[in-house]
């Protein structure tokens, strides 16, 4: 079996409304090792583990964290993103509703390790039951003083909230999440500086997704050397695969780096649907390229992924069969996009509505030439000039399908009269 279930071993095995259960299954143990034993330089073994983000962007984890350890200030803060907004993505809402400890032993952990002072969990607002089971997580490991004052007795005081979102995709961004929490409209701020210098309520702030947090406390268990064994050398460790679409088996997987994708879609999604011939597979979410069938002997890892100008986003893989057409989905993607965009600057709020009138004349089947030179040209100005990556990510699709799908553009053009 290609799965490597590391950071997701809990998850339908323990209860996760149940702290016994998870300190059953050595859970908090890591955070107990670290706080008997303050003075090993544990920072040191994130940096050795080349772990980079798991929320899309691929950012080194160590380099965040080092930055915002080395702050010093009477308030610092923390916050989960929980904000899985990219459509095509699941595994955060996963994580969260089978194993809600293992988030606060993470956040605490690291927390402890960089001297925060408060913590938050900002969380989807559609994410209902994961709110439940989280505030229920909360009050448990306060009873069980893994949160609150004095952790574990030591002299250490932190403590975590929730903050939900309102369904705003662009808060899914650092700072549109950081403008939400502090109770303003949902937008983006031109960088530098960065939030682990001024963030949350101009203090240095530390923003990190759901799966990284999770990863985190497995690192320390094991070592850096050790995790950096895994997955490829560009890419350590696992990967939590959301898959969709039109496969047998959709679920949530975590898988080692350097997996290639039609292993993924063969093994654990168990093929196509209804033994259709698959078309198109978009990997990352809405925001990520759409590659053909060939294509698909490509291994997940970072590297890889950046001959489209992309990440590896969140980890999606949605399959689609041959009854689609790429129009069909792409007019879809920019729609979304353009309502979600908080129209703060110009090329995201004035481009995809540029870009769902020209896709709609290829859905029509009334494009010219000149509609497909302009529309690869919009979609690249915006991917180079937004202001967020909202606007930098969206016309990512249009681009691949520009490169990989060509003929399929050039078949609509062959229609006009």
């Amino acid at each position: 079996m290609i799965e490597m279930k590391l950071i997701s071993k809990r998850c339908g095995i323990i209860n996760p409304q149940s702290i016994q259960d998870f300190i059953k299954h050595d859970g908090f143990s890591v955070l107990e090792r670290v706080i008997k034993n303050p003075d090993h330089q544990y920072l040191s073994e994130i940096e050795v583990s080349r772990l980079r983000g798991r929320g899309g962007a691929g950012f080194p984890v160590a380099t965040k964290i080092n930055a915002f350890a080395k702050e010093t200030c009477d308030a610092k803060y923390i916050i989960m993103n929980a904000d899985e907004g990219e459509p095509g993505n699941f595994k955060d809402k996963y994580l969260m509703e089978k194993d809600p400890f293992g988030l606060i032993e993470g956040m605490v952990l690291v927390a402890y390790l960089t001297q925060a002072t408060h913590g938050y969990i900002y969380l989807r607002g559609e994410y209902l039951q994961a709110r439940t089971l989280l505030e229920n997580a909360l009050d448990l490991a306060r009873k069980e003083h893994y949160l609150g004052k004095n952790i574990r007795q030591s002299s250490y005081d932190f403590d975590i909230e929730i903050r939900m979102g309102a369904g705003s995709y662009v808060c899914g961004e650092e700072f549109a999440l950081i403008e939400s929490i502090e109770g303003k409209p949902g937008r983006t701020r031109v960088k530098p500086p960065f939030p682990t210098s001024v963030g949350l309520f101009g203090k240095p702030t530390l923003i990190q997704n759901v799966e990284t947090f999770q990863t985190i406390p497995f690192i320390i268990d094991i070592g850096g050397s050790a995790y950096q064994k895994i997955g490829t050398k560009s890419s350590t460790g696992t990967k939590l695969i959301s898959l969709s679409g039109n496969v047998l088996h959709k679920g949530v997987y975590e898988v080692p780096f350097g997996i290639p994708i039609r292993t993924v879609i063969d093994e654990l999604g168990g093929g196509m649907e209804h033994n259709r011939k698959l078309k198109m597979v978009q990997l990352g979410g809405a925001c990520g390229p759409i590659i053909p069938d060939y294509m698909l002997d490509m291994i997940i890892d970072f590297e890889r992924f950046e001959e489209f100008d992309s990440k590896t986003g969140a980890g999606a893989i949605i399959v689609m069969d041959d009854r689609f057409s790429i129009f069909d989905i792409l007019i879809r993607i920019v729609t979304f996009f353009e309502h979600e965009s908080c129209g703060k600057c110009t090329p995201c709020r004035e481009g995809h509505q540029q870009l769902r009138i020209i896709l709609s004349r290829f859905v029509r089947k009334q494009a010219g030439i000149e509609d497909m030179i302009a529309l690869e040209s919009l979609a690249r100005v915006m991917h180079q000039t937004s202001l967020c990556g909202l606007g930098q990510s969206s016309p990512t699709a249009i681009i691949s399908t520009l490169r990989y799908f060509r003929d399929d553009y050039i078949d609509r053009l062959d229609h006009l009269g």
